[in-house]
């Protein structure tokens, strides 16, 4: 009876990744420490079985409550989910339940205040004052009045009129979901909790710019110094936690940081993001360096976070966009690699003006151009009379209309040509356009006279991270929290 249970055991808790590593074992230290902490992941794969729901369950009235020391007792005897073997191992070093350090599948990221609320001053209108960690079980009234729904005053409203009095919302007719564009001044923690309701599960697009808490005199994060990292990481533990909720099922959030909090974000993501993709992207945005005692600083980091198996970034602009011939070349460029890629190009006064269809299998071009009452149609055939294809397919080259053009080459033939201004985004990203100082502090300076933005972003750094997930998307909503302004007046 115990082994048939032991195996169902086991089979339910192998249900969560991260409760296995990577030789498919269970992680004894990684289970216990999510039933400490009350795991919603575990509770839930728990409590669907009837025989492990009476097992680790007590039921009170009709309410079944976790026995968190019965699980933990079964799970940590040794004698459970062993199987049986000695292991002999030319290995020496340290390990948990027979599992070296170097095999195991979790990283925990522990420090002061991690069960803790920090409200956080985020207006310079706030005064510097000494910061309360709010407990999450000892202060719970205190952090249930801190997240309840706030009323939002003093509404304005600008449109190319100038400042109009707000009477409501523009609102989706199918979903109601307000369609303004919103700039909401105040602490982010609590605006985060305020909009909950309202779009929870519906933001393509969540990118923030938290303090970069670097250690040295530009250090701007000055909440508390106690703890300098940990107050920072529970700062940003309990904003990213919420914002987590606003995100659809393929949203994405992207976090710009640098190399000072970096690493303890990317852990921090990962605990927070659990069963989510984690892609760190380098952005060259200062060239010149910044001098440092041994090295020069050119870089900064944006992390992206989705959820695992999704397609959701999109290619991005090139800064000089390419020329190449639409005819495909090399490995599986033949007409019968894609039947749907083999088609006529039709061009009447050296200007496309469609696509002729597929033709049958038996049906061959008697040349690569033919002509008909003016029209000419452009066959993806080579020099030497092979039929080839076009590198997109029929049903799909409308959308690259725009970017194809005629070009007539030195002999005279005529060839179907396209612009390549878009490439899929590499994990770093260079060129005079991520520039800060050029296209962000110069820019800046200039628009907005009289006053300056600390560290401003290369307005193009910026845009490539938001089109990179939205694109074209026009009834996407995008959210960004963590926006600071100096005033020099």
């Amino acid at each position: 009876m115990r082994k048939n249970f032991e195996q169902k055991l086991k089979e339910v808790l192998s249900k969560n990744e991260g409760f296995i590593d990577k030789e498919g074992d269970l992680i004894k230290s990684v289970i216990i420490g999510s039933a400490g902490k009350i795991d919603k992941d575990l509770i839930g794969l728990l409590i669907k079985d009837k025989e492990i729901r009476e097992t680790f369950f007590d039921k009170i009235e009709k309410y079944w409550v976790f026995n968190i020391n019965k699980f933990v007792d079964y799970i940590g005897d040794k004698n459970v989910f062993s199987n049986g073997r000695t292991k002999f191992e030319a290995e020496i070093g340290l390990n948990i339940d027979g599992k070296y350090l170097n095999e195991r599948g979790e990283v925990s990221l522990v420090w002061p205040f991690k069960d803790c609320v920090l409200e956080g001053g985020m207006t310079k209108e706030d005064p510097k004052r000494n910061e309360i960690f709010f407990n999450e079980i000892l202060a719970k009234d205190e952090i249930d009045r801190l997240f309840d729904t706030k009323v939002l005053t003093n509404f304005k409203k600008y449109t190319a009129k100038g400042e109009e009095n707000v009477e409501k919302f523009n609102r989706d007719e199918k979903t109601g979901t307000i369609k303004d564009n919103l700039i909401i001044k105040g602490n982010n923690l609590l605006a985060l909790h305020s909009l909950k309701k309202e779009f929870t599960g519906k933001v393509k697009l969540i990118y923030i710019d938290p303090p970069y808490n670097p250690d040295n005199k530009n250090n701007t994060f000055t909440y508390n110094n106690n703890f300098n990292h940990s107050t920072w990481l529970t700062f940003m533990k309990n904003r990213l936690e919420v914002a987590k909720e606003f995100l659809r099922e393929d949203g994405v959030l992207e976090v710009a940081i640098d190399k000072g909090e970096q690493e303890y974000l990317g852990v921090l993501l990962d605990e927070v993001f659990k069963d989510y993709e984690k892609h760190c992207i380098t952005i060259v945005h200062n060239p010149r360096g910044v001098q440092g005692n041994n090295f020069s600083y050119t870089n900064e980091f944006v992390y992206f976070v989705f959820k695992k198996g999704l397609k959701v970034i999109n290619k991005i602009k090139r800064e000089n966009p390419l020329k190449e011939e639409f005819k495909d070349h090399g490995g599986e460029s033949l007409r019968t690699d894609a039947k749907n890629c083999f088609y006529p190009i039709l061009v009447k006064d050296k200007k496309i003006i469609g696509f002729g269809e597929v033709p049958k299998d038996s049906f061959h071009p008697k040349s690569k151009v033919t002509e008909n009452k003016g029209v000419y149609e452009i066959w993806p055939i080579d020099a030497k009379g092979i039929e080839r294809k076009w590198v997109f397919a029929k049903q799909t080259v409308e959308e690259i209309r725009d970017k194809l053009f005629v070009k007539t080459k030195n002999n005279g033939e005529i060839d179907i040509f396209r612009i390549k201004d878009e490439k899929i985004p590499r994990t770093v990203w260079t060129g005079k356009r991520y520039d800060a100082s050029t296209f962000g502090s110069k820019i800046v300076n200039k628009i907005i006279d009289g006053k300056t933005v600390s560290f401003p972003k290369s307005l193009y750094a910026v845009y490539d991270c938001l089109y990179s997930v939205v694109s074209k998307d026009k009834d996407a909503i995008h959210y960004g929290f963590f926006f600071r302004f100096r005033n020099n007046r």
